[in-house]
């Protein structure tokens, strides 16, 4: 369990699923400009901003060399890293490839797995527990995405995958990514499954062996605040930042000390 004391009057932001890079370069720049201008905003107060996975629609570290592109994200997490404020990121299906670029060069914190933390605010008793995680591969079902994702974070792949040229790995992996994103497919993905929903279906089971106060996660792209059984756990999806829905897009959860609270940047 991380313990974070939060100092006062500071916050804990959380966001995911910005799919930069996606569907073109115009509307990922656009994206990019508007999450950044979303940090600027953020800063005065954050304490620690969690980036819950699949910032980037397809990242891949090369041994000396990264994808092009998103440099004005970069430049932000750099600056914000470089005043204090604690950067933690969550891979996703989408970028499973961040390998340690992000932590040698700006000193934000990389998780793989679901991470456990307890938040400490002055004058409270009782720390507020988190469990958070991106989402991809829990829970029941989703058989083939698992096998998959053993692929992927195999070391011999990954490094087979090193040996090709930027050229053709990069676009062998948007041209895949852009094949999952057809219309009829995120409709009928993007639709709550009601008791099949899976990530709630995993933090009922985590919440039979622990209790936490909330459950965080991305992946789904619905924007979502449900009870976790009866003991007075939620569990929060962040919706994404991709789609341009007002219903659940530019969406963020933040903490204050208190409250959990969802709020929007569709107006930043």
């Amino acid at each position: 369990m991380i313990s974070i004391q939060l100092q006062s009057n500071k916050k804990i932001y959380f966001a995911s699923d910005f799919h930069l890079g996606y569907p073109t370069p115009e509307e990922s720049l656009a994206r990019e400009k508007k999450i950044v201008r979303w940090l600027d905003q953020i800063s005065a107060d954050a304490q620690v901003i969690f980036l819950v996975g699949d910032i980037f629609d397809f990242w891949f570290e090369y041994k000396n060399a990264i994808p092009k592109g998103f440099i004005r994200l970069q430049g932000k997490l750099a600056e914000l890293s470089d005043k204090g404020i604690e950067l933690i990121l969550f891979t996703g299906n989408h970028d499973i490839w961040i390998f340690d670029y992000f932590t040698k060069e700006m000193g934000i914190k990389v998780y793989r797995d679901p991470q456990q933390y307890n938040i400490q605010t002055s004058g409270q008793i009782d720390p507020m527990k988190l469990y958070i995680a991106h989402g991809d591969g829990l829970g029941p079902g989703d058989n083939g995405y698992k096998v998959l994702k053993r692929v992927f974070e195999n070391k011999i792949c990954q490094w087979a995958f090193s040996w090709l040229h930027p050229h053709v790995g990069i676009s062998l992996a948007h041209w895949w990514s852009g094949s999952r994103k057809d219309p009829e497919r995120i409709n009928r993905e993007l639709v709550f499954k009601g008791k099949d929903e899976w990530l709630l279906n995993h933090a009922l089971k985590v919440e039979q062996q622990q209790h936490f106060d909330y459950y965080i996660f991305g992946h789904r792209h619905l924007l979502l605040d449900l009870a976790v059984g009866e003991t007075g756990a939620r569990y929060i999806n962040l919706g994404e930042w991709c789609y341009d829905s007002a219903e659940t897009s530019y969406h963020y959860a933040v903490w204050n000390g208190t409250n959990m609270q969802i709020e929007s940047a569709l107006e930043v």
